[in-house]
């Protein structure tokens, strides 16, 4: 009893020396936050035509949130207005469409218009992302390197922030929160003291992080490894930390789940969000690691690395009976026409092999800097120099680098975490070229690894030797967008739509998002894996030739057919089907089942779809 006072008297004394640290660091982290919003602001509202984001998920998030403040329910993710009579039911998450409803509700105070406190609102979420962001980078670069490495880290995280779309103001999808909590979980596991309640915050935010979107599951799973791998290694010196992360893993990933689950889907199993089987393997993972972190310290490494087989012996048999369509790729059940005349065509879920043919200018800027910190936590290991620190980010780096050779999209967070190894490398060179000031080549070295650290330089470098001067953008690593560019549609072509009765948009999926944000009509499509039914309709109407199409025009519930001749996927299926309607539609031909409206209106041309005769 005694020694278990004591240790909560520890347990008490490390939080507060944690409070402490953390009340430390407000003044820098404030400073750099300041800097970075200025920054960001001054970069993007100058010349901005619109406060929402660009991306197709900024507009579709914006549709989800509107439905919520209009009465949607919490547990309805159901989208009415896109795809194939009933609707699309979305996977994203409420945690994020809660606090940008509030935030909307916020500005409605001081703006009369629904637009502006809808664009105050979206200005204003990803810059309130940026502390929450730069905190946990903040304490983790203090923690391995001391307050050099700290205004170090700091500095990069403020470059990165406003060289990276996912940060601009305008930005509500969800990939900013997923850096955010993937850089606690981070922070939390490089605590050198190995506290419990450090591994706690590491717990809730995986927790959350999965909750959010399923993109970083894998992220999730390495991270969990690395503390299991440790609490083997090091026994009962790390037993706390270790049950804390589990036990608070597993409890935060149950109350995720009931509190964002409906009852009816409880038993269904999704490989794109939080449903039973990422629920089922990580409470299970978690509770699991929390009881065998309680057996006595006498079990030895022998007995420790035994009885965590055998728990990964449980979740993976688990995995195979809950979830077994989850062990692979998570758009493996995609129609190969749309593999083919979408997906290829989405930039930020490029394989690193297509991007260096497609955009070899972007290539270096995705990878190098991931790769280079890697092999400085491999050298460091190597030369045994903060050996176990530097395993453990060579792991977390490699888990989201590893993704990003699939998915570009993820070398965003690769380059994130890249920070702390690579922040503590030029903290030392920084140490040997004071020594020796007048060294030319440790000033060059110094020199050189910053610039190599930063992914917007090797962005802008390829830029500037594929392009020129004059295309030099230093957010050319933030424009990959989730989907082909849109160049078809704008104010007059939305008003056009709005005018005409409601009914069932025919457009390019890249159009989707715009057409729901900006009217009251329904789509058939948007670029979500979740319509294929609507995808595909479309495709097979474009694709097919115009006596034939009616049909299939006629079964999706389409009243409105808009043709954007300038679409990348429309150009596409004149180009392979010269017969079909859209190459017929290109050359003028207007089959009798259409009846155009007006002109051509931002790109696009309308058409209402005659209804067939009685």
């Amino acid at each position: 009893m005694a020694e278990g006072l004591a240790n909560d008297g520890l347990s008490m004394k490390s939080a507060r020396n944690h409070a402490s640290l953390l009340h430390r660091l407000a003044p820098s982290v404030l400073l750099y936050w300041l800097v970075a919003v200025i920054v960001a602001l001054a970069l993007t509202l100058p010349n901005a035509k619109d406060l929402i984001g660009p991306d197709n998920d900024d507009a579709m998030r914006l549709v989800e949130v509107r439905d919520f403040l209009n009465g949607q329910g919490w547990f309805d993710l159901m989208q009415y207005r896109l795809g194939i009579a009933p609707g699309t039911l979305m996977h994203w998450s409420r945690f994020i469409d809660l606090p940008i409803s509030l935030l909307i509700r916020f500005f409605s105070l001081f703006f009369d218009s629904r637009d502006m406190a809808e664009g105050a609102a979206a200005v204003a979420w990803p810059l309130l992302l940026v502390g929450p962001l730069l905190w946990p980078l903040a304490l983790a670069a203090r923690w391995i390197g001391g307050i050099a490495t700290m205004h170090i880290a700091l500095g990069f995280g403020v470059l990165f922030v406003v060289t990276c779309a996912k940060f601009k103001p305008g930005a509500i999808d969800h990939h900013n929160v997923q850096m955010v909590l993937t850089l606690w979980v981070v922070a939390m596991l490089v605590d050198p003291r190995a506290r419990a309640w450090s591994h706690a915050v590491a717990g809730l935010a995986a927790a959350l992080a999965i909750a959010i979107g399923a993109e970083t599951v894998p992220f999730v799973a390495v991270a969990c490894i690395c503390v299991v791998i440790r609490w083997v290694w090091q026994g009962a010196d790390f037993a706390s930390a270790g049950r804390a992360f589990g036990l608070t893993l597993a409890l935060s990933i149950a109350a995720a789940f009931f509190v964002t689950v409906p009852p009816s889907a409880y038993s269904a199993v999704t490989c794109d969000n939080l449903s039973l089987g990422f629920f089922s393997l990580t409470a299970i993972g978690g509770a699991g690691f929390f009881i065998i972190a309680c057996l006595p310290a006498s079990i030895g490494r022998l007995g420790r690395l035994l009885s965590t087989a055998g728990l990964g012996i449980i979740v993976l048999a688990t995995a195979k009976l809950v979830a077994p369509q989850c062990l692979g790729d998570p758009l493996g059940n995609l129609d190969p026409l749309l593999v083919t005349m979408w997906l290829n065509g989405v930039s930020e879920a490029r394989p690193a092999w297509k991007e260096i043919v497609v955009a070899p200018e972007t290539f270096g800027g995705y990878y190098i800097v991931g790769f280079f910190a890697l092999a400085v936590c491999a050298s460091r290991m190597w030369m045994r120099r903060d050996a176990g620190l530097h395993l453990l980010l060579f792991m977390l780096v490699a888990a989201e680098w590893g993704v990003s050779l699939i998915q570009v999209r993820n070398s965003f967070f690769a380059s994130l975490l890249s920070i702390l190894p690579l922040s503590l490398l030029i903290a030392d060179l920084r140490k040997v070229s004071g020594r020796d000031p007048e060294n030319p080549s440790i000033a060059a070295a110094y020199i050189l690894t910053v610039l190599a650290s930063v992914p917007v330089v090797w962005g802008v470098a390829g830029v500037l030797v594929k392009e020129g001067v004059g295309k030099l953008d230093i957010t050319v690593l933030g424009t990959a967008g989730g989907a082909q560019e849109v160049v078809c549609g704008g104010p007059a072509m939305m008003k056009a739509l709005n005018e005409l009765p409601a009914g069932t948009v025919l457009a390019p999926s890249n159009s989707g998002a715009g057409i729901l944000r900006y009217t009251g009509q329904r789509v058939l499509t948007g670029p979500y894996h979740r319509n294929q039914a609507g995808m595909l309709a479309e495709l097979h109407v474009g694709m097919a030739r115009p006596e034939d199409a009616v049909a299939t025009i006629r079964q999706s519930g389409a009243t409105i057919l808009a043709f954007c001749n300038s679409d990348p996927q429309t150009e596409s299926i004149i180009r392979l089907k010269p017969e079909s309607l859209y190459a017929a539609l290109n050359k003028g031909n207007v089959p009798g089942y259409l009846e155009p409206v007006g002109g051509v209106v931002d790109g696009f041309r309308i058409f209402k779809v005659i209804p067939p005769a009685p």
